[in-house]
């Protein structure tokens, strides 16, 4: 290869087969442990650096249309993926100039670390580069300052003393956490990355009281760390992937938060193949426990580290909307100009049939319609061999590093369509 070809290559980044093992390398004695990487970037599918920085115009604005369709077909180069998600996350509206964005991002850095500073005088470990290993508050809800409020009690009070002793009660199992996350990976063999990731989460746990941190956050919130070099922008990331994720984490005594999106599964698999739905009401109760943590973290445990990503920003382009991810809307309301052939072009896939449509539940995630793609290709396999929940959550487990995210999403596609089609009958 002459040296102007190479070179063209590199620009392009993301040559077939390219090897990708540099960008989150894995500590070679964990190499036996981990699922084998599927993803490989393409030519002429996956979002490239050289494709990225050809969608915008001389001021900055993102053509997302053409951004989104590439996403979509193959994913995202890792040499890109931070800026990339923070478009596709909604961090920034795609109309919006660079100029706006760069003051946009450092008024939301300045927040992050007067947030920060907050935390950092209730509990000094915060910015130390040091994680939290044994508890601020004890179980019956004491703690260095005084105060004498159990955690549950903690919960039913408003003022600002409870709030501070519930999130100095989180800080010991954020720390349990976050020695626990990708801990193959060799990032996270240095404290600072930890302490980095810990700081995001109690940040975030203070400034989101009415979820705090809930375990399984810290899966959502690793690979924004490690794509994002400055901490606060790693946050801004990792909160508006929240604004999609965190009513799976609220819990209560009595129900889920994900107990929304497992209901719709099963209207899913009742609607789309009633003979499936009716062997799991026999063997599992139709409750789909066994869904749970796949919903949470967004099958984090069932791909490798880079394969799970590549499937998190299909789930995210295909599921992309303008009006609902951008900075100036939270809404997913029609207006004038949804069904306009701008705005469908700039949605994903996934949520042009429902923008068309109208069917706007909020329970309608891809996720839930990829488990149910899953749940279909292990139809026959759950038919013959599941006679007892436990039987279904082994044979659920046995998908760990053995599907394609591509092929998954795509069938998750089709099951949509069904389950429109049959809805609108």
């Amino acid at each position: 290869m002459n040296a102007g070809f190479g070179k063209i290559l590199d620009l392009f980044g993301n040559g077939d087969g390219e090897s990708l093992d540099h960008y989150y390398p894995v500590r070679p004695e964990c190499k036996d442990d981990v699922p084998p990487c599927r993803f490989r970037p393409q030519r002429g599918k996956t979002l490239s650096q050289r494709k990225w920085e050809s969608c915008f115009s001389s001021d900055g604005r993102l053509d997302v249309a053409r951004i989104i369709k590439r996403v979509q077909r193959g994913g995202i180069h890792p040499s890109i993926r931070g800026p990339a998600w923070e478009f596709i996350l909604g961090c920034f509206d795609p109309n919006s100039t660079t100029k706006e964005r760069n003051q946009i991002r450092q008024e939301r850095r300045d927040q992050y670390y007067i947030w920060k500073a907050r935390c950092q005088k209730m509990a000094p470990v915060i910015g130390s580069g040091k994680i939290v290993t044994t508890p601020l508050v004890s179980d019956d809800g004491t703690s260095a300052s005084g105060g004498n409020n159990r955690p549950n009690s903690m919960e039913r009070k408003k003022d600002d003393k409870s709030k501070e002793l519930k999130w100095k009660y989180s800080l010991h199992q954020i720390g349990l956490d976050v020695l626990r996350t990708d801990r193959a990976l060799s990032f996270y063999e240095s404290e600072s990355n930890q302490a980095k990731l810990s700081d995001v989460l109690a940040v975030y746990s203070w400034v989101d009281s009415d979820i705090g941190y809930v375990q399984g956050m810290n899966d959502i919130c690793s690979p924004m760390v490690m794509i994002l070099e400055d901490e606060g922008d790693a946050f801004w990331c990792f909160y508006h992937a929240m604004r999609k994720l965190r009513e799976n984490f609220r819990s209560s005594d009595t129900s889920l938060g994900v107990q929304s999106q497992l209901t719709t599964l099963s209207t899913i698999i009742q609607t789309v193949d009633p003979e499936l739905h009716q062997h799991l009401e026999d063997v599992a109760g139709g409750q789909y426990l066994f869904a749970i943590r796949m919903l949470m973290v967004l099958f984090r445990r069932e791909f490798s580290f880079m394969d799970s990503l590549y499937l998190w920003e299909l789930i995210w382009g295909m599921e992309y909307n303008p009006n609902l991810y951008s900075i100036y809307n939270d809404s997913r309301e029609a207006s004038a100009s949804d069904h306009d052939q701008k705005h469908l072009k700039q949605c994903g896939k996934f949520e042009r049939k429902i923008v068309k449509t109208g069917l706007v539940e909020e329970q309608s995630a891809l996720a839930v319609f990829l488990l149910a793609s899953i749940l279909e290709t292990k139809k026959k396999k759950l038919l013959n061999e599941a006679s007892a929940i436990d039987d279904v959550v082994e044979i659920m487990g046995g998908i760990t590093g053995k599907f394609d995210a591509r092929k998954a999403c795509k069938e998750a596609l089709k099951i949509q369509k069904q389950y429109l089609d049959k809805t609108k009958k």
